[in-house]
């Protein structure tokens, strides 16, 4: 995709964070189940099929809801399916990256990486292409919340480990690239005039078309018994398709840095069910962690006053 394509203004739309933020908030709790539900799939099940399963058959969900919107933003134009296209590549990558980042690295340290890179990847993505400005109060919150990640890392507990960390820890950052590129893509898309359901359809549809038949090939261990045919129909349904209603929704009124900051939910979320659910314990630094990106959310979400005459 080109600079000079990407860099072309867009048809003005009134974003707004008060109604946006609580839409990805919403999306991102139901993210933060995914670590849990696929620590409960069969220990035969690579993280590569349930990555496949999970976004592929959610894919299949996410473009029937969508419908006929989805084909018009194919016929949209030139640009618009430049979008989709590459869009859908990230969508491609995102889950396969991340499943095995945490299969590698660890629940905690795996969805920490992913989900903490992407709003600086998202930032540089809108800074470069759409010479959008980063405001005192985006950097706030995300230097926040990102020290919280970074804390969480550092305290939490570490499931994976070894030779695979430093490439758990590659592919969670490649994740994060991911995420915030089709996130962008599907941001575009629908600053062109498209639902965010047609966005995020045609986006996940395309996926599923590459990530299906990948499923095919290495979910046999998986959907071999009947406790990974429910995780896949969780993983499909929840954290998939609602989750990803609610986030095309929320990127009709903030834009994909803010999303993707507001997504940093997501390993507070994993966290405490990791406590609750797998009985994993965090140390101090982790809490202090979890209290940093809920202080950094805070921030973001919080009302501006407005100012007197």
């Amino acid at each position: 995709m080109s600079s000079s394509s990407l860099s072309s203004p867009l048809p003005s739309t009134a974003l707004s964070p008060a109604g946006g933020a609580p839409l990805v908030l919403a999306a991102a709790t139901l993210w933060g189940t995914t670590g849990t539900a696929a620590h409960l799939a069969p220990e035969a099940a690579s993280a590569l099929s349930i990555g496949a399963a999970t976004m592929g058959v959610g894919g299949l969900l996410t473009l029937a809801t969508a419908g006929r919107s989805a084909l018009a933003v194919l016929r949209g134009g030139a640009e618009a399916l430049r979008c989709a296209l590459l869009g859908a590549l990230c969508v491609v990558v995102y889950p396969l990256a991340f499943y095995t980042s945490m299969a590698w690295a660890g629940v905690a340290v795996g969805t920490v990486v992913s989900i903490g890179s992407a709003p600086v990847v998202a930032a540089l993505l809108e800074r470069t292409f759409d010479g959008a400005r980063l405001t005192g109060r985006w950097l706030g919150a995300t230097a926040c919340a990102g020290a919280g990640c970074l804390a969480l890392v550092a305290g939490g507990p570490v499931d994976g480990g070894g030779d695979r960390m430093a490439a758990g820890v590659a592919l969670g950052l490649l994740t994060g690239a991911a995420y915030a590129g089709y996130a962008y893509a599907g941001a575009r898309i629908i600053r062109r005039g498209h639902s965010s359901r047609a966005s995020m359809g045609v986006l996940f549809g395309l996926a599923a078309t590459v990530l299906l038949p990948l499923m095919a090939a290495t979910g046999g261990p998986l959907v071999g018994e009947p406790r990974g045919v429910a995780v896949v129909v969780y993983l499909a349904v929840v954290p998939m398709w609602l989750a990803y209603v609610l986030f095309g929704a929320g990127l009709a009124r903030v834009s994909a840095s803010t999303a993707t900051t507001l997504s940093l939910f997501e390993p507070v979320v994993a966290a405490a069910l990791g406590v609750v659910v797998v009985g994993e314990r965090l140390g101090g630094l982790a809490w202090a962690g979890v209290a940093l990106i809920v202080a950094g959310l805070a921030l973001m979400t919080a009302r501006r006053r407005p100012r007197a005459s």
